[in-house]
């Protein structure tokens, strides 16, 4: 944040990496897994609307993004619509904000080659009916530079598999850390041509993305993404040891990566 008044931010090895603490003023604290805290116990609805329902075609494959309409970029919407032109009949499934939005990705489609109509938009509901209209989605598609935070979250949680990929700052490797700890890494890709191939990959090979969503739905019972209670743990952890360095009048140091899991199980730099 720039702030004096800031002392530390919670981060994992995956959002700011070893050699990143150079770009913070803040001592970064690194949890084991991801520091995004997410809810074992939140509830997805039993009922699911149908495809008709939600305007989507019932035998199409539906890409899905409910990324705000601000992180789209050209570049990530030029990858979309050529997916959408390489799998025969799919759509898009994004977010809807307010009328020109629609309009304009629309006519950004159509200057791509891509029929509008196969842009469909959602609009906004309960967050548990959001959350299970999930369901009738086949791939959720992160964007670049800023990725989906609590929509990625939403979408694994529901067991729609998420495709990313990684960029350089921190909003940039959100869906990485998350990835990581639900335990599907092979997801994250380096380029956007690698994304690209992913994706198309997966639209077009339905026996690798059914295993993916069984693994998912399987995962997210015990992996440490939704693992409240050892998220908890281990910033309370944290915290403690930095309270304890306040109380001692140590200043603030450089961060380091070495990991310390006699106190915390983090790799932080507010050791005791």
């Amino acid at each position: 944040m720039g702030a004096d008044f800031i002392d530390y931010i919670v981060a994992d090895r995956h959002v700011i990496p070893a050699g990143a603490e150079q770009f913070y003023s803040e001592q970064v604290i690194r949890l084991p897994h991801s520091y995004q805290v997410n809810d074992h116990d939140r509830v997805v609805p039993p009922q699911t609307p149908t495809r008709r329902e939600a305007g989507l075609p019932d035998a199409a494959f539906v890409f899905a993004c409910f990324n705000a309409n601000y992180k789209l970029s050209p570049a990530v919407f030029s990858v979309w619509m050529r997916l959408l032109n390489q799998v025969p009949g799919s759509v898009l499934w994004l977010l809807e904000s307010n009328p020109a939005v629609v309009r304009n990705l629309r006519a950004q489609a159509q200057a791509r080659g891509v029929d509008p109509g196969r842009l469909v938009f959602a609009p906004k509901v309960t967050p548990e009916a959001h959350l299970a209209r999930h369901r009738l989605a086949d791939l959720f598609l992160d964007t670049l530079p800023y990725n989906a935070h609590t929509t990625a979250s939403d979408a694994l949680w529901v067991g729609l598999p998420l495709v990313t990929c990684a960029g350089q700052g921190f909003a940039a490797r959100v869906a990485v850390s998350l990835l990581e700890a639900v335990g599907l890494p092979e997801l994250i890709t380096e380029s956007l041509e690698a994304y690209e191939a992913q994706a198309l990959e997966l639209a077009t090979q339905p026996a690798r993305l059914a295993d993916l969503k069984a693994r998912l739905a399987a995962s997210v019972q015990t992996a440490p993404l939704f693992d409240t209670d050892l998220t908890r743990r281990h910033i309370e952890a944290a915290y403690t040891i930095a309270w304890a360095r306040h109380q001692r009048g140590e200043p603030r140091k450089p961060s380091t990566s070495n990991p310390s899991p006699r106190r915390c199980g983090c790799a932080c730099a507010c050791r005791a």
